[in-house]
């Protein structure tokens, strides 16, 4: 098992390339689902989830390359579909395995997929996926840890969701696709992801309106066809760099990264006083931050889309950690999204918990410790705390960061830090 250690103090400082986004590139891999045309896409993202998903898709019949001198460019063949299952071997390791449910509905009429397993960060039922499905005149049942779900082709409907959900979103927008008649999701997430998946959709002959909003319309069609796309830069990812420079008092452009998916975060990273200039070029944005002296320390709350968003959280948090003043951080979403904290109290962070809030009161310095990443963003709160500690820190079970992080070790490195990948 692979362990970071982190030799802190040090400045970021230089370029960084943003890669594509993971949560978009999983459902965007799942909609090749949806015709027998090939489908390309291109900045995939390197990462233990792309791999899954892979798995995944190849057990169903999928022919999948990847040429190895372009790993971020995939071509996708769904014309010979052998087994639209998606069985508890390969969906036990990733939520996001769910997202095959509409496409493979949608256009085989038929689908059996195992019921993800539970999450360190809390709670993420799939029965709002299975009601609009339902809505859609689909036939399912739960057996034995399996959806099974049949319709001879499913018909448009409205669609009003009991909570926004991300992938529940995705995965009746991609069934709405192929369904006879109009349907219309209500209370949908407005994710750059799903508008993604949308712009995807429509290049493949869908025609959908809406996207972006708390209201899609989806006139459904015959038939899909193939399709290139490129998949849209990570915000999460770029929200975590702007962190981690903000963090170390460091200089950092970001390449192919959107400022106007990080509004909620740049906000914030502006209050607490960092500057930060954001612009496109060459058809690509950037965003660059710089920080002079100590930031001051910011409170928020996590929100759906458009607001500031739970997965940076962990990361605004670590920064808070060593800013000015106090600070409360709400987090509204997830249950159990709170569970770094003691490891940055580890690394000596002054922070107390009450219920969902944690109350963060700034130090001057943190101190190198070993530390345990309880999730994926956790992961990357620990990996900035380490930036900025005194002394050596190891983080264990850094599988967490490689599901949703391209070589973050190596793009940190080029930017200055002292840090490395080692055998634990």
């Amino acid at each position: 098992m692979d362990r970071l250690l982190i030799r802190g103090g040090r400045r970021l400082n230089g370029e960084v390339t943003i890669s594509g986004a993971k949560n978009a590139a999983l459902p965007e891999l799942c909609a090749a689902l949806l015709t027998a045309e090939p489908v390309r896409l291109a900045n995939v993202p390197r990462l233990q989830d792309v791999n899954t998903m892979l798995a995944l898709l190849r057990n169903m019949g999928v022919a999948v390359e990847r040429p190895a001198a372009q790993p971020e460019e995939l071509t996708l063949d769904a014309s010979r579909v052998t087994s639209p299952e998606a069985p508890y071997e390969l969906v036990k390791t990733m939520r996001a395995s769910i997202l095959a449910l509409g496409p493979l509905l949608a256009r085989f009429g038929e689908a059996t997929v195992s019921l993800p397993g539970g999450c360190a960060i809390g709670s993420r039922p799939v029965d709002q996926h299975i009601l609009g499905l339902q809505a859609m005149g689909a036939k399912i049942s739960v057996e034995h840890g399996y959806i099974l779900a049949r319709a001879e082709r499913l018909k448009g409907a409205r669609i009003v969701t009991d909570m926004i959900t991300v992938t529940g979103t995705e995965n009746l927008l991609m069934a709405a696709t192929l369904a006879r008649g109009e349907s219309v999701i209500e209370n949908a997430a407005q994710e750059p992801e799903v508008a993604d998946l949308a712009e995807m959709l429509i290049a493949m002959g869908a025609k959908i309106e809406g996207h972006g909003t708390s209201r899609i319309a989806v006139q459904g069609v015959d038939r899909l066809h193939g399709v290139t796309h490129r998949i849209v830069p990570d915000r999460i990812e770029a929200g975590t760099f702007l962190c981690a420079a903000a963090a170390t008092g460091g200089d950092v452009l970001l390449r192919d990264a959107r400022a106007d998916h990080l509004e909620a975060v740049i906000d914030k990273l502006r209050e607490a006083g960092a500057k930060i200039e954001a612009g496109s070029a060459d058809g690509s944005g950037w965003i660059r931050i710089g920080s002079d002296g100590r930031l001051k320390a910011v409170s928020f709350r996590t929100a759906e889309y458009p607001a500031f968003p739970t997965d940076m959280q962990a990361q605004f948090m670590a920064l808070d950690c060593i800013a000015e003043g106090t600070s409360r951080v709400l987090e509204t979403i997830f249950e159990n999204r709170l569970m770094h904290v003691n490891e940055l109290k580890r690394l000596g962070a002054n922070i107390a918990i009450d219920g969902h809030v944690a109350v963060v009161e700034g130090v001057r310095k943190l101190s190198g410790a070993t530390v345990m990443a309880t999730d994926l963003r956790a992961s990357a709160s620990l990996v900035i705390a380490g930036l900025v500690a005194d002394g050596q820190t190891a983080v264990d079970r850094i599988y967490h960061l490689d599901r949703g992080y391209d070589r973050i070790e190596d793009k940190l490195r080029a930017l200055g830090a002292d840090i490395e990948r080692v055998k634990a």
